[in-house]
């Protein structure tokens, strides 16, 4: 499928893109030999191959938590100058 000049400038348009001359050129034919890949790829007969929801087995990347000895609350607000409702209590910044 080959793009005009004027539908990779509505594109540009689209997109928000300013394009020189020589850029519309280029992307014409880029963007026209990206669709014709795809017209391949229409060909393709995947009636049988079952869907897949990811390439590659998923795994998970997150490091086991580790949790470690903490402070009582009791301990932590000891050292709070002003507590209320065992919470720390601070000047109101806002009205």
């Amino acid at each position: 499928m080959k793009l005009s000049y004027e539908q990779v400038r509505h594109i540009a348009w689209l997109a928000r893109l300013g394009l020189s001359e020589e850029e519309v050129e280029k992307f014409s034919l880029q963007l026209s030999n990206i669709l014709e890949n795809f017209e391949i790829l229409k060909q393709v007969d995947t009636a049988n191959v079952p869907p897949a929801t990811h390439t590659i087995p998923l795994q998970n990347v997150f490091r086991k938590d580790d949790v470690a000895d903490s402070y009582s609350q009791a301990e932590v607000l000891s050292n709070a100058p002003k507590q209320a409702e065992k919470c720390f209590k601070v000047q109101a910044i806002l009205e």
